[in-house]
């Protein structure tokens, strides 16, 4: 069975975009500034913005693993985990907007961005083989 290049999914590529603007986004609205230590935080904000992290990083993971498994049912798991994070996502900004976010042309960026993404999701679920 030969591997497939992920770079040549493009819903695969779409979510690293959306990870790509989440880290940027989260970046500039959290006090912390180290990424990696914001689950540490007290603060809603940075709570918010890890949580926002983690979502965008585990969907590029859930889109590989969906592309490599041959098991239908992980598949099904897997895009149903995928319809999850994207709504919590557009949760995510809706709370960093009420913790306080005066920069709301980013979260409607990344709002944006979801919404790209969630339509070569679509796309790319209505093309995955049934069982």
């Amino acid at each position: 069975m030969s591997r497939k290049n992920l770079r040549t999914v493009p819903v695969y590529r779409k979510a690293l975009e959306l990870c790509a603007m989440s880290r940027e986004i989260a970046s500039y609205v959290t006090f912390n500034k180290d990424l990696l230590k914001l689950y540490k935080s007290n603060s809603l904000r940075d709570i918010i913005a890890d949580s926002l992290l983690t979502d965008t990083i585990l969907i590029p993971q859930k889109i590989a693993q969906t592309e490599f498994t041959l098991s239908y049912d992980e598949k099904i798991r897997n895009v149903s985990y995928i319809n999850i994070m994207i709504k919590n996502i557009n949760s995510y900004c809706t709370g960093l907007e009420r913790d306080g976010v005066k920069e709301k042309e980013y979260l409607n960026l990344l709002r944006q961005e979801i919404n790209s993404f969630r339509k070569s999701f679509k796309n790319w679920t209505g093309s995955l083989p049934s069982n």
